[in-house]
């Protein structure tokens, strides 16, 4: 997602005369209901008046400070993270810069990670949901031995860093032997039933083993 400037309001015309729906009427009775208006006698206003009144009531705000009835134009938060694009489609975000030395292809990663669906619901991690406990996993960055939007993913990572990605069916599970794989036949079986599926996955790379 694109981060963007705030943009700001369109100039605002001041007109040195009242809009010719406000006349001198409406003015006085505004007047009058403003300084004196009790509850029992807003009750007592029929519907159709009220909105007269009370229509009339905004063009005189309008007049007098159109600064509050002018439209708001789109405003993009600027703080949005940003996210990069591959050529095979992933889309990853750095969420965390790491330090260490940095992962090339062919290289032994240890990492831990968490696997979503795109709708958000959890699939699989290397970190226990209740206890925090983790068993991080040993990648090769080899796209025959790894799912190949993963590997992009973490070739260029430092150690330390993590990130986000979403990853597309045709660079994720294209067949069931590609790692990551939990080894439990449940959260394998869970896995494989959305390989057909973008799929995102949040990555924080532990060590590089050359």
């Amino acid at each position: 997602m694109e981060g963007g400037a705030l943009t700001t309001l369109s100039p605002i015309r001041h007109s040195s005369s009242f809009p010719r729906h406000v006349n001198k009427w409406n003015l006085k009775k505004l007047k009058i209901y403003c300084s004196g208006f009790s509850p029992e006698a807003f009750l007592k206003l029929s519907r159709r008046r009220l909105l007269s009144e009370f229509g009339a009531l905004g063009a005189v705000i309008s007049y007098t400070n159109p600064a509050r009835s002018a439209p708001l134009q789109e405003a993009k938060d600027p703080d949005v993270i940003r996210y990069q694009k591959l050529s095979n489609g992933v889309k990853l975000q750095d969420i965390l810069e790491g330090e260490g030395p940095a992962a090339c292809e062919g290289d032994f990663v240890e990492v831990n990670y968490v696997c979503r669906r795109s709708n958000g619901y959890f699939v699989h991690s290397t970190v226990d949901q209740f206890t925090g406990e983790s068993r991080p996993v040993v990648l090769p960055l080899d796209e025959k031995e790894i799912i190949r939007g993963l590997k992009d993913v973490l070739i260029g990572m430092k150690v330390g860093g993590k990130r986000r990605a979403l990853i597309p069916p045709e660079v994720g599970y294209i067949n069931e032997n590609l790692k990551p794989i939990p080894d439990e036949f449940g959260p394998r079986r869970s896995l494989l039933s959305h390989a057909k599926e973008t799929l995102v996955f949040e990555v924080q790379l532990l060590k590089v083993l050359h």
